[in-house]
């Protein structure tokens, strides 16, 4: 008993009807819609209809008047390649599509995610794309723009990676902006865990700016951490207090404690950044310490130090002469 042919995906079954009425046309200089329908009498004339109109909103075909339903190729829009025409018609937003050793997803199984490309790592990212742009092209022209200055990929609008690649729509701009916000996070935490106790403010400003790498890079405004520690020096945790102008009045000691107290903490560090880049403590960096620092002795609970981050620095408030 002979075996049955492969069914074939129903992508195929359209790439080969849009390709049969393309091959009719290519030979003709000028044709009318319906000697078309006519000669691909095995499709339906809506069908023909809707490939012909396709053609003309692309602007490879042109009617001989604006009235006429003849047809003709319009020369001035170049060479027609009716190959890449109707791969980029059909597969152009489809990765599966495309040779499984050249798929981003399919080599990263493969060889590792250390391997790919700054585009393949994207093209996964943005996921699909839309009709003429592929993901793998969107991951491609947002790799080609931002060559050799990936960092400032966190800090790109919407809009502009929109007007780079149509393929970004808003799910694939979330996905990109997520992926880079877990990698960091994953860098932050390993090289944190190296540092096992906090001793002194070299520590302390080693941990902060991996810790808050974010923060120092991208923050639009300035925001106040508190990092609680065990009686061994040891980090708990890291607590978002404020976000906007440092100020005495804002940052009660209540807040900045609360999390202390919960989490059992010996001692904390502050941390706050400047939007600024530069990270030379102010007046009232200063005078946040100490009324934080003398809350704290009333609680038994130390203050350590208090971090200020720039975008390329930082700065211990305990090692600043005043």
């Amino acid at each position: 008993m002979g075996s049955s042919a492969p069914k074939k995906s129903s992508s195929t079954i359209r790439y080969e009807r849009y390709k049969s009425i393309v091959d009719c046309l290519v030979g003709c200089e000028t044709f009318g819609l319906l000697d078309v329908q006519n000669s691909c009498s095995a499709e339906t004339p809506r069908f023909v209809t809707r490939v012909v109109g396709e053609l003309e909103k692309h602007g490879w075909i042109v009617r001989e008047t604006e009235d006429s339903s003849t047809y003709r190729w319009n020369v001035g829009r170049g060479e027609f390649n009716p190959t890449r025409w109707l791969d980029e018609k059909m597969f152009g937003t489809q990765i599966k599509e495309s040779p499984e050793q050249t798929r981003p997803r399919e080599r990263l199984l493969e060889v590792g995610a250390e391997n790919l490309s700054d585009a393949e790592l994207l093209a996964i990212l943005i996921r699909s794309g839309r009709p003429g742009e592929s993901a793998v092209m969107g991951g491609e022209k947002l790799a080609k723009v931002f060559n050799q200055r990936l960092a400032d990929l966190p800090s790109v609008g919407r809009a502009e990676v929109k007007a780079i690649s149509p393929a970004i729509d808003k799910t694939a701009y979330c996905q990109i902006m997520a992926g880079i916000e877990l990698g960091r996070r994953v860098a932050a935490v390993s090289a944190t865990i190296a540092i096992h106790q906090i001793k002194s403010s070299a520590d302390a400003m080693t941990y902060c700016r991996h810790r808050f790498a974010r923060l120092a890079a991208d923050a639009r405004q300035e925001e106040f951490h508190v990092v609680t520690l065990n009686t061994k020096s040891h980090v708990i945790q890291a607590h978002q207090i404020t976000v906007g102008t440092l100020d005495a009045s804002l940052v009660h000691p209540r807040e900045v404690f609360r999390p202390a107290i919960r989490d059992a903490a010996a001692s904390v560090i502050l941390v706050h950044n400047h939007p600024s880049g530069d990270p030379t403590p102010s007046r009232e960096d200063f005078a946040v310490t100490d009324r934080l620092t003398s809350a704290g002795d009333l609680l038994g609970i130390q203050v350590l130090d208090h971090i200020v981050l720039g975008r390329d620095s930082a700065q211990s408030i305990r090692e600043c002469e005043r």
